[in-house]
């Protein structure tokens, strides 16, 4: 199948992040992570509406009373779009300085599902994944992680996708989607430097698992039984998560990072950071997940 690939934007960000299609309103969501600000499209219009934080933002998702919970380095906050106003859900390792809250999404079960990354190099164990519920609860899921990523949920929400970019292994595991509790961990597949350890993902309507391969400037396809369907070379050499968006959710987007000036690199260094459209790929994907505030 072929595929063609367009800027969709003509932005670019030192770090683009966790897209994200918000079906009520018509809009595709994005982290700008060394911006500390998530990006607003509304897709009728193209209007981009920016909301800034007093850190970086590493991942947030939709709520279900039209808020967004976002993870800010090592908080976890409710952000009212409408109001600006935000509170402090939750903290998750705030005793340790090397890390930050990385790739996170909100999960069948309401909760928002959230890792941590070593940010030195080279990176060691010390960052984990955690669940984190309406009232504020965190538990520790998955310790020893290098940099959490990977979140994604096969359509009927009875398993869960995870993988930690540095040592390059994605898993999965059984998932209850009414409590969030796990089955065994099952590994789904194990990448390189050269196929693209997997950074930010999702999942199509037909159980497809799509992974960003950062280190190899691919958009990495899997099938539900963990092989290899698609390598879609990418224009860009760190691809950072895809995301299915649009009011039919058939377009698929892909954020990236910027690189540094430099005449090897392979991609011209204005086209790093920006925001893609793949096409021909003829597939769908599906509504996001909201977390489930604590109602009084």
């Amino acid at each position: 199948m072929a595929h063609t690939i367009t800027r969709f934007i003509n932005t670019t960000y030192q770090l683009a992040e966790c897209p994200t299609w918000d079906d009520r309103l018509n809009r595709l969501l994005w982290a700008d992570i060394q911006g500390r600000s998530i990006q607003s499209m509304d897709w009728a219009s193209r209007e981009i509406t920016t909301w800034h934080f007093d850190n970086e933002v590493g991942s947030f998702g939709l709520t279900d009373d039209d808020r967004l919970i976002v993870s800010v380095w090592d908080k976890i906050l409710l952000f009212d779009p409408q109001s600006g106003a935000s509170e402090v859900l939750a903290e998750v390792q705030a005793d340790e300085p090397r890390t930050r809250l990385n790739d996170g999404k909100v999960g069948p079960d309401g909760a928002f599902w959230v890792g941590t990354m070593d940010t030195s190099s080279p990176r060691e164990p010390i960052a984990g994944l955690y669940r984190v519920d309406g009232s504020g609860e965190v538990a520790e899921i998955r310790d020893e992680l290098q940099c959490s990523n990977g979140l994604a949920w096969t359509p009927d929400g009875t398993y869960m996708y995870h993988s930690d970019t540095s040592p390059g292994w994605i898993e999965y595991y059984g998932f209850d989607p009414e409590t969030g509790a796990l089955g065994s961990k099952m590994l789904f597949a194990q990448q390189t430097n050269d196929t693209g350890r997997p950074d930010g993902a999702t999942v199509d309507t037909e159980g497809n698992y799509w992974s960003a391969g950062v280190s190899a400037g691919v958009l990495n396809c899997f099938t539900p039984d963990g092989n290899l369907l698609h390598a879609i070379k990418l224009p860009v050499d760190k691809p950072t998560m895809p995301c299915f968006c649009g009011p039919d959710l058939d377009h698929l987007i892909v954020t990236s990072i910027k690189q540094p000036s430099d005449p090897t690199a392979i991609e011209p260094d204005t086209l790093s950071g920006g925001l893609f459209l793949v096409e021909g790929h003829g597939k769908t994907g599906q509504k996001p997940y909201r977390f489930k505030t604590a109602r009084d």
